[in-house]
């Protein structure tokens, strides 16, 4: 990457979000100020269905099987539906699953305007809204490397990092207040309409077929050529034999399933600092809110050409905070530590997803984020269960700090390792 990329004009260094991308492209323009408003949209009908199996039930328990029915879904067709993306036209299978999730939000506004509260509806809903978001996850995230050249996808990340934890942060919030003043109908109408613009936006983008290496396939009786069907052995095979690309869902799992204290949160607000649920939420907000900081001041990234070091120094970054959160009992001091966490957590993803977009073929593009959505998905919930253990088996406070140094310890370890990883170079990107 040449400097003057990432030196303004006035010769000071950025500091800020890189918007070269939405200044360039107006394709990824509209792909991401569609995707800000459908994760608003969204942030707010999870919130909305929570809060109304709650109401039906009054059952804690009934609330958490919506992640179960959410998690399910996500981890089976997350694989396949990279495989899809890496068979068919992703423009088209972008379009599909977003207008099957504007539909299903339709069908839920529809459900709580004519009174029909069920908690078995509510669980099928949010099962088909996981298979639709693991089918269009791959295909938006392969799209990106085709709208921008190679050297604006650092800064394309980490501006969707921030489109992610906006909505995160935002929809949530917004959903509460909606649903105290109009009711959950229109929490669900306001996501419907809001995937308007990110269905317009796919609309308008060419056509996005694979780009294939290999032979594109069979040809069919009419004597056109048919794309070979991607099978997911063969990403699995791919990733196997590509270690840098293995590595970076190597250290991600040490950060998400080692060193990821979320479950211990209600416990710990109780525990540490003789607090309520009010503490929990500051708790939660915290990385969240230090992984928004990470993509408005991720300017500075864009001088680092060595990813692989950036990735390792990030988790160990993470471990090392969530480690001394661990052996602190300020309360401000701690979400200070958590934030930065999140921080580190959004650095080291930015990087992760270049790697995938850069050094993979097109025709594996797909696949590969399917994986990644595996592991996002999957590796906090392990680590969600592993702390809970260890909590139980010793106290909060060794799992927590304990998990903070295995997490350094482990890539530490994948330092030694991964020698290949460390020398990786952004300007000649190597699988």
């Amino acid at each position: 990457m040449s400097a003057t990329q990432e030196v303004r004009p006035d010769g000071r260094r950025r500091v800020l979000a890189d918007l070269t991308p939405l200044r360039t492209s107006a394709d990824y323009r509209r792909l991401w100020f569609g995707n800000t408003v459908t994760w608003v949209g969204q942030g707010m009908t999870t919130l909305a269905i929570s809060l109304q199996v709650y109401d039906i039930t009054r059952s804690p328990f009934a609330v958490g099987l919506v992640g179960l029915f959410t998690l399910v879904p996500l981890v089976v067709f997350g694989l396949y539906g990279g495989a899809i993306a890496d068979t068919v036209d992703r423009r088209r299978l972008g379009l599909a699953s977003s207008t099957g999730l504007a539909a299903l939000s339709a069908v839920l506004c529809v459900a709580a305007f004519a009174g029909f509260h069920h908690v078995w509806f509510l669980y099928g809903i949010v099962s088909l809204q996981a298979v639709c978001a693991a089918l269009n996850a791959p295909a938006r995230s392969s799209m990106i490397p085709r709208l921008l050249p190679a050297e604006q996808l650092r800064a394309a990340n980490a501006l969707n990092s921030m489109t992610t934890t906006f909505g995160t942060l935002v929809g949530p919030s917004l959903g509460g207040v909606v649903v105290g003043l109009a009711g959950y109908q229109t929490a669900y109408l306001i996501d419907a309409v809001a995937f308007s613009a990110s269905l317009y936006a796919m609309w308008r983008l060419p056509s996005m077929l694979p780009e294939r290496t290999g032979p594109a396939g069979a040809g069919g009786a009419d004597g056109a050529v048919r794309p070979k069907r991607a099978s997911v052995l063969d990403g699995l095979r791919f990733l196997a034999t590509r270690p840098n690309l293995r590595m970076t869902f190597f250290s991600d799992f040490c950060a998400m399933i080692l060193a990821h204290p979320r479950a211990l949160f209600p416990a710990v607000a109780v525990l540490w600092y003789g607090g309520d649920a009010k503490t929990t939420g500051l708790l939660v907000a915290a990385p969240a809110c230090g992984a928004l900081l990470g993509g408005v001041f991720s300017g500075w990234q864009g001088r680092i050409r060595h990813h692989g070091q950036a990735i390792l120094i990030s988790v160990a970054a993470w471990g090392t905070a969530i480690a001394l959160f661990g052996l602190t009992r300020d309360l401000w001091l701690g979400l200070l530590l958590l934030a930065a966490a999140g921080y580190a957590d959004t650095v080291s993803m930015i990087f992760r997803n270049t790697m995938l977009q850069v050094a993979a073929p097109d025709e594996m593009r797909g696949r590969l984020q399917g994986v990644f959505i595996v592991v996002v998905v999957g590796g906090p919930r392990l680590g969600d269960f592993l702390a809970g253990s260890v909590a139980d088996l010793t106290s909060p406070a060794v799992a927590v700090t304990g998990g903070g140094l295995a997490c350094v310890l482990a890539i530490g370890l994948l330092t030694l390792y991964g020698k290949g990883f460390r020398r990786y170079d952004a300007r000649h990107p190597e699988p």
